[in-house]
């Protein structure tokens, strides 16, 4: 736009004052002219006499945004996908570059982009309460492969302790933020939860992170962020009423589905730990039936029984 400007005032600028006025290359700009050009069709020459690019015939205005009424709908549920990034440093910028997206786009457009607003909306049962200043702290070290000091509380545990941390990773997995960092402490990767990070604050040290670190490999085997040493085969069979629920998705990718000649399903997973599916067999209340392995089996009924020892 700044480009178009300064041809549409009859300046003549050639690529070397472009270039040096956005501090950007002269390749920068020459590839901008082409697409100013060849894309939005916009009737630029070059001028040899006056050494500089012009217009050929009157351009009213620079084109707004180029989006079709697919690509318009699909960033419109990304807009409504921000709730989940409400109170974090991402929230502002991602909403400030919208605005930006819906300024440019033609009017009548941006009215049906207020009518779909109606139409589409994203709810979660339990947002994650964060420290703004300490999560900004993480994401800006993260970025900048800032190593950091922690003081972290360990669930269940009142008391705290320091960590020295690599931060590797931040993901929001199922609604949730963690952080995927070494440890100095363990000399391992661990997992933190922001909201149990009481402090954080830079070493003033840089790390390299590992090439061979990928979150995908790392959480390829967990049924959520909890990963372990084991080699688990589970099998879940699921009653007729709950085997739709289970049927509409895709739990984990290792999953494998059997149709049950009562009308319920057996779910089979391939699992690196235990500790989460153990809680999510127990949210299905009665309607899943651990099959194996005989430990998780075990472990599931001793939590109910423990949850009928507590209500008395």
């Amino acid at each position: 736009m700044r480009i178009h400007r300064a041809i549409q005032g009859g300046k003549y600028p050639n690529a070397t004052a472009l270039a040096g006025e956005l501090e950007v290359s002269t390749k920068s700009i020459y590839r901008d002219i082409e697409f100013m050009r060849d894309r939005l069709e916009l009737p630029i020459e070059f001028d040899r006499a006056l050494n500089g690019f012009h217009y050929t015939q009157e351009v009213g205005s620079f084109p707004t945004l180029h989006i079709t009424e697919g690509e318009l709908f699909a960033l419109l549920v990304a807009e409504k996908a921000l709730q989940q990034y409400r109170g974090t440093t991402f929230e502002q910028p991602l909403r400030s570059a919208f605005k930006k997206m819906a300024a440019a786009l033609p009017d009548t457009i941006s009215l049906n982009l207020a009518d779909w607003e109606q139409t589409i909306s994203f709810r979660t049962s339990a947002e994650p309460i964060l420290n703004l200043e300490i999560f900004d702290t993480l994401a800006q070290a993260t970025a900048r492969h800032k190593q950091l000091e922690l003081i972290y509380r360990k669930p269940g545990r009142k008391e705290t302790e320091p960590r020295v941390v690599d931060p590797y990773h931040l993901a929001n997995i199922n609604g949730e933020w963690f952080l995927f960092a070494h440890c100095h402490l363990r000399n391992a990767i661990r997992t933190f939860v922001p909201a149990r990070i009481l402090e954080a604050k830079p070493t003033g040290r840089a790390f390299v992170r590992p090439h061979k670190f990928s979150l995908e490999k790392r959480l390829r085997d967990s049924f959520g962020v909890l990963t372990g040493p084991g080699e688990f085969d589970v099998v879940i069979r699921f009653d007729e009423l709950a085997a739709d629920y289970i049927r509409e998705k895709r739990w984990h990718p290792s999953q494998q589905l059997a149709e049950l000649e009562d009308g319920g399903v057996q779910l089979s997973l391939k699992l690196s730990s235990l500790a989460e599916i153990q809680r999510w067999i127990l949210s299905w209340g009665g309607r899943a039936t651990v099959l194996a392995p005989d430990e998780l089996a075990e472990s599931v009924k001793a939590a109910a029984r423990a949850i009928l020892d507590e209500t008395g």
